[in-house]
């Protein structure tokens, strides 16, 4: 979409899965939808328990240990991912990416997260493979120390404005060290803020459904600060669940200058159809410390608030990799 590009903005899919990758996901490309794809372990944990297009392999791969076929099964999609999307990155090297994420057991273990980066990648062999990095203090480490050895970085599960503000500037480090073309994403997680204390802004008389977007262009403002235009927030938790509101509302007030929305499929269909297709308007940094103050006022912490979705789902993403690994064995 032309309007898009002119802004340097772009829709990524959230969902990875075999025969997605052989039909649909094609026809989004082809349509100019979509500019780009991501994974994450809950993704493939549901994809590789929930589809037959993996019954084959497994039944071969068996006598491995589980993270050996975990590799097998999500390389391989990872793999056909990164061709597909090729083209696109060859056409604009801002995009055309796909995202794996390192063991999520290893999320406090820099030395651990920057082997297994190298790893994948050198497995891989895909330029346009970016490695998904939790935005942790050892993730730091590992975010800086991989894009100076020239790999694309998606650092991810960020939450707070302070997370936001230490990636890119371990990026930015990163990116300036390499002396090369090298992109990352910063992935601002915005739907689950809302989801977690809607009900209780609604009890205090509240305007509820707004914290993940105002909490996430706050991020957006502070990486912008950083300069560097091979950096670009990508928002991420887009998926609406509940409360009311339009299944594009993520998209469509989030539609803003160097940036990314990577959606669920369902999300990105909706949008197609009904969703916004021109910029909207940025939040001003000045209303959204105003609204902060506000939350404050009224007894609300976002900095526990975001500690604590952090937290979760950093657990989330363990337990769905300790769940795969527990299935593909039985």
């Amino acid at each position: 979409m032309k309007q898009f590009e002119d802004i340097n903005y772009s829709i990524w899919c959230d969902f990875i899965e075999r025969d997605f990758l052989e039909n649909r996901f094609q026809e989004i490309i082809n349509d100019e939808i979509i500019k780009g794809a991501t994974s994450n372990p809950a993704i493939f944990e549901s994809s590789i328990t929930s589809s037959g297009a993996y019954e084959q392999q497994l039944l071969i791969l068996q006598a491995n240990e589980g993270k050996a076929i975990y590799e097998e099964l999500a390389f391989a999609d990872i793999k056909r991912a990164a061709e597909l999307l090729e083209p696109l990155y060859e056409k604009n090297s801002d995009n055309g990416f796909i995202s794996i994420e390192v063991d999520p057991l290893l999320c406090d273990d820099a030395e651990a997260t920057i082997e297994e980066g190298l790893r994948i990648v050198k497995y891989l062999n895909s330029d346009n493979v970016m490695i998904k990095i939790p935005a942790t203090a050892a993730g730091y480490i590992a975010m800086k120390e991989l894009t100076s050895k020239g790999i694309h970085v998606n650092a991810t599960l960020i939450f707070s404005v302070e997370q936001a503000i230490l990636c890119a500037k371990a990026l930015d480090e990163g990116i300036k060290e390499s002396n090369k073309n090298i992109k990352a994403v910063v992935s601002v997680f915005v739907s689950r803020f809302d989801r977690e204390i809607d009900s209780d802004l609604i009890i205090k008389g509240l305007t509820p459904s707004k914290l993940g977007i105002i909490n996430a262009t706050k991020a957006y403002h502070e990486i912008e600060k950083i300069g560097n235009k091979n950096i670009r927030t990508l928002f991420a938790s887009t998926g609406v669940k509940g409360n009311g509101l339009s299944p594009t509302y993520y998209i469509d007030n989030l539609i803003y200058p160097n940036s990314i929305n990577t959606a669920p499929l369902a999300t990105i269909e909706e949008w197609k159809v009904d969703g916004k297709k021109e910029q909207s308007e940025i939040i001003s940094e000045v209303k959204c410390d105003e609204f902060f103050a506000e939350l404050a006022e009224n007894g609300f912490n976002v900095d526990e608030i975001s500690k604590k979705l952090l937290n979760d789902g950093l657990e989330a993403f363990k337990n769905s990799f300790k769940e795969l690994l527990e299935k593909i064995k039985n």
